[in-house]
């Protein structure tokens, strides 16, 4: 007989919480594998948000709970501001950087 697992999110959201090393890594591997995708790495910074602590995460953004919250949402008509992407980023002791592509990939 096969067991249920706990859900994959559980386990995610546990394992980014263990460590900043992790959340660093998976938001990295996030954007380098979904730059044409910008609902996944919202999803990533989403996840780190929840592992973090919305509350938590907003004030060291300098943004209101509930403006986070929107920024983070599933409705895929918003669209946050790379501005506000920035400082989320920078929030969780990170900064964006520039890289050349690598052309064995």
């Amino acid at each position: 007989m096969i067991k249920a697992g706990r859900p994959h999110e559980e386990g995610l959201i546990e394992w980014l919480k263990k460590n900043p090393d992790n959340q660093r890594e998976y938001l990295k591997a996030s954007i380098e594998e979904n730059f044409d995708m910008p609902e996944a790495i919202i999803l990533a910074i989403r996840d780190i948000a929840e592992a973090r602590g919305y509350e938590s995460l907003a004030k060291d953004a300098g943004l209101s709970q509930k403006a986070l919250y929107k920024i983070l949402s599933e409705n895929k008509d918003t669209k946050p501001r790379f501005e506000t992407i920035s400082q989320i980023v920078h929030a969780l002791g990170l900064r964006i950087t520039v890289e050349p592509i690598d052309e064995a990939s």
